[in-house]
């Protein structure tokens, strides 16, 4: 009962349809689609809409009042697929760039020889905000600092893949992925046997069999935690979800308390020790005794602990210098000079507005150009050129005159689309891309699939949950 084809991007790639038809990944799918009335459509998408409103399945976004809203988060009940050949680029590429991006961790909080080799400048690293200094020299185990990350990719308009950015400090989203799949298999139970999609549900074995690998004590049922800020988090849910999937204990920071450089979780039964700590919490709020003197959400003397290797955190301390986006320009250079290789994924070209050359280059294509603050995250700090007001370039070219170290640029790259159904008609959003990847002692690990999430707004190229974005199921088919 669909329509067969909405009208293409003519500048972009669209994962359905090409100029021909539907995509060969797709059929069985479209097949599937137009089998069905159009009252079956809404009924299934309705239906998948109160499976997240029943399982409390939410994020907040905070306005300009700092007030948090609660929000279902929306989903579209059309799969995005992938096909093998393409996730195969997908995987190979993440693992080389994690492998890069773990030995600049180490040898950025270590001997920093890429510094002293000129390929980063030290200007770059000294002024990152999320470069911490208390935990210069430290050893973490198996010297893995990223145990979790989740890379956002993109497609140009010829479907190539590029990284857009590295998430290696509280990556979210996962749950959503893993819920997704749930919804998908109450509403399309045969299409998704059909496809021979690949599975994404050993997630959280794989996680916590990387968690309990990382104990500091040799023992057979190391005491892992998950630390949650509380409830008045954003992504709250999740961390309630992946607590219970793992079957581990939620904390807070009230909950955990730090003897003579050991971590104890307080028990009705007395105190238990900590060996494994996820934490979902960021590195300033960790430790009032080492950072933020006035966090109620940290516990005194964990940064200690943790020097002393008696406790594990996941990720660890200080990632955020591998993820500010004046640093992502430079990770090809990384891959280049550990790995002696060329980078399998490309970066999304980057100007560094701290380069007057760039920054000249940049003020005069505004309008093709998406302005980014280099440690916000979520689509705050964000000017999108094209959309932008002349009072909102002139503004950015303040902002970043003032402070152009706070600052990147990067040219707008018409994402793919992906058919949604929206209003019982088939209309092609905007998508991105993250898998997330979990590194242990015996290499990475990426489960087949991960969070595409979508632009709902027609046009709309930002496809944050907290700029109104939604998402998808993402299928690999084999």
């Amino acid at each position: 009962m669909m329509e067969s084809m909405p009208k293409l991007n003519p500048n972009g790639w669209d994962e359905m349809f090409s100029s021909k038809g539907v995509r060969s990944s797709y059929r069985q799918v479209m097949q599937t689609l137009q089998n069905l009335n159009q009252e079956r459509l809404n009924h299934k998408q309705n239906q998948a809409a109160d499976s997240f409103m029943n399982q409390g399945i939410t994020f907040t976004v905070y306005g300009d009042d700092n007030q948090g809203i609660e929000r279902i988060f929306p989903f579209d009940i059309i799969p995005r697929i992938i096909t093998q050949k393409d996730w195969l680029e997908v995987e190979t590429g993440i693992k080389q760039r994690l492998k890069a991006l773990n030995l600049f961790l180490e040898d950025i909080y270590n001997e920093q020889q890429i510094i002293k080799e000129g390929i980063i400048p030290a200007s770059l690293i000294a002024s990152c905000p999320h470069y911490i200094q208390e935990v210069h020299g430290i050893k973490v185990p198996h010297n893995i600092h990223v145990h979790i990350a989740g890379i956002d990719l993109i497609r140009g308009a010829k479907g190539e893949f590029y990284v857009l950015e590295d998430n290696l400090r509280c990556p979210s989203g996962v749950s959503y992925m893993l819920e997704n799949r749930e919804i998908t298999k109450r509403i399309f139970p045969k299409m998704l046997a059909a496809n021979n999609v690949s599975m994404v549900g050993n997630y959280p074995m794989l996680f916590h069999n990387i968690l309990i690998s990382l104990s500091p004590r040799n023992i057979s049922n190391p005491n892992v935690v998950l630390l949650t800020p509380g409830i008045y988090n954003s992504a709250y849910y999740e961390h309630t979800f992946l607590a219970r999937q793992m079957g581990i204990p939620l904390v807070e920071g009230r909950d955990l308390v730090v003897n003579n450089n050991v971590v104890y979780m307080k028990t009705t039964s007395g105190l238990h020790r900590v060996d494994v700590i996820y934490r979902r919490l960021d590195d300033e709020y960790l430790d009032p005794l080492v950072f933020k003197p006035d966090s109620t959400l940290g516990v005194p003397g964990l940064i200690s602990a943790y020097k002393q290797g008696n406790v594990a955190l996941v990720n660890a301390v200080g990632n955020g210098v591998a993820d500010d986006k004046a640093v992502y320009a430079y990770v090809p250079d990384m891959i280049k000079y550990y790995l002696n290789e060329e980078p399998i994924l490309k970066n999304v070209p980057t100007y560094q507005m701290e380069n007057l050359e760039e920054r000249e280059l940049v003020f005069a294509d505004m309008g093709n150009m998406v302005i980014k603050e280099t440690n916000q995250s979520g689509g705050y700090g964000m000017v999108m050129g094209n959309k932008a007001t002349d009072k909102e370039l002139k503004n950015a070219k303040i902002a970043i005159a003032n402070n152009p170290r706070n600052f990147i640029a990067q040219p707008i790259i018409q994402l793919s689309t992906v058919p949604c159904l929206i209003d019982g008609q088939l209309k092609l959003r905007h998508v991105d891309f993250r898998p997330y990847a979990l590194c242990g002692p015996n290499g990475v690990e990426i489960v087949p699939g991960g969070l595409t999430r979508v632009a709902l707004t027609e046009g709309s190229l930002v496809v944050n949950s907290s700029q109104g974005g939604g998402s998808k199921d993402t299928w690999i088919v084999r």
